[in-house]
């Protein structure tokens, strides 16, 4: 039974000085400390379970999300977990309409980060008191149960709910061989890790021989802030990696419109899959001419990781202007919001590839492409889900790749729960880990 009075909703500013080694670099992000605003969410119900949620942010900016948390707290307090998840998509509207933070929104920006937070922890908290893991929680509910969790508003035009529920029950056919299929051999990922913008070209050579030997065939290079560097550092990857492994590039919003055009085709002997965000993330109509333009070469566009919401994703598929959707488990409201995502791109055929990474996203996202997969898309045709080699360690339930795959996640929840040492080595500015960086920066 599904329930408890939820008493308490705190939240924390964890964050990880990443930058001191490059890690996390792209031509926009220079200096990421990889970060998070974590929640955590405690009812009177007697199983004693408290569910834990994160918004992942780059360092600076990670106080505003704890505040923007702390506003939105009032929704939640005194609610009955039951009543929530028996209405999730009243809850989830009550959250993104509350009419004096709509005003900073709406359903975008900090405000979405943090609704985000507090929908995760709440998702988690429901997966551990059914005793599953996220994924199967959600394989597990019938289709009308899906849909009362999603909000359909300003979606309709796209995707109606009769038609989600059309794609959820011929999802239903074969999904219990599917399900087998993934906990033996594991949702397909490739590597970011090997090329951030910040690491030396010998750095680079290194982490793609390694990553090769232990079996990974996709690799993902940082690219947008000097032509000439590009091609190097493209030539390199290419080499190492030979003709048949996957090669794609990421500009992370670096560039113009026309500009991301002529830079491709300097870039296109390479032979990249996708360019990742090579535009403003709000740029729908610019996205759509860059894939056409780059049509011919073979090479797609993939975008989403700093996409607003469901709507900014639907006119994306409304304009032809991604190949590659790539959903975010902590910039969409929750899993509530990623579910109407993955469903439209269901119907328009495109591939959900998720960004994954920062702090827990890869914990979190498996969740998501696991049922996708088992539920909705019933492919693996052109899908992966990207893995980066970062924190793990922090997590109680870190994910688990095996010949680069995520393995299903076992354990109960939605793998958000972080070790209590860590948290406390890393809030800031208290944490002994910012304490003593600060005290270095003095002296």
């Amino acid at each position: 039974m599904v329930g408890g009075r939820v008493t308490r909703l705190s939240v924390r500013d964890v964050r990880f000085p990443t930058s001191l080694g490059g890690h996390g670099s792209d031509a926009m992000h220079t200096d990421p400390d990889y970060s998070a605003a974590y929640v955590i969410i405690e009812t009177d119900a007697k199983d004693g379970l408290k569910g834990y949620g994160i918004t992942f942010t780059l360092g600076k900016g990670t106080e505003v999300v704890v505040c923007a948390i702390n506003a939105l707290s009032h929704h939640v307090l005194n609610k009955d977990l039951g009543d929530i998840v028996r209405d999730f998509r009243g809850f989830y509207r009550l959250l993104t309409s509350d009419g004096q933070l709509r005003w900073i929104g709406p359903e975008k920006g900090v405000v979405h980060l943090a609704t985000s937070a507090v929908l995760n922890a709440l998702w988690d908290l429901w997966a551990k008191q059914e005793g599953k893991p996220l994924w199967k929680l959600l394989v597990d509910m019938n289709p009308k149960q899906l849909l009362s969790c999603i909000d359909f508003r300003y979606i309709t035009d796209a995707l109606t709910e009769e038609e989600a529920y059309e794609i959820l029950q011929k999802g239903s056919i074969g999904k219990k061989e599917r399900e087998q299929q993934m906990l033996e051999h594991g949702y397909p990922a490739y590597t970011t890790s090997c090329a951030w913008l910040g690491y030396s070209d010998q750095q680079l050579e290194q982490l793609c021989n390694e990553a090769l030997k232990e079996g990974w065939t996709r690799f993902k290079v940082k690219v947008g802030a000097d032509l000439e560097d590009d091609i190097r550092r493209c030539r390199i990857i290419r080499d190492i990696i030979g003709p048949e492994k996957i090669l794609m590039v990421d500009a992370n919003q670096r560039w113009d419109v026309p500009e991301a055009i002529e830079w491709m085709l300097k870039l296109a002997e390479f032979k990249p899959l996708w360019i990742e965000e090579p535009t403003s993330p709000d740029d729908i109509l610019g996205h759509a001419t860059i894939s056409k333009a780059l049509a011919p070469l073979g090479i797609g566009v993939a975008t989403g990781e700093q996409c607003h919401n469901r709507v900014i994703f639907k006119q994306l598929l409304q304009a032809d202007a991604l190949q590659f959707l790539q959903i975010d488990s902590c910039r969409l409201g929750s899993v509530n919001e990623n579910l109407s995502v993955l469903l439209m791109a269901k119907k328009f055929q495109i591939p959900v590839c998720p960004h994954a990474g920062g702090v827990g996203l890869c914990e979190l996202v498996q969740h998501l492409i696991i049922f996708d997969y088992i539920s909705v898309s019933g492919s693996l045709e052109n899908r992966m889900c990207e893995y980066v080699d970062h924190l793990h360690e922090h997590f109680k339930y870190p994910v688990v790749i095996k010949k680069a795959s995520y393995m299903p996640p076992k354990d109960a929840g939605y793998s958000t729960e972080m070790k209590e040492e860590s948290v406390k080595k890393h809030q800031f500015p208290e944490g002994e880990v910012w304490q003593k960086l600060m005290t270095v920066k003095q002296n």
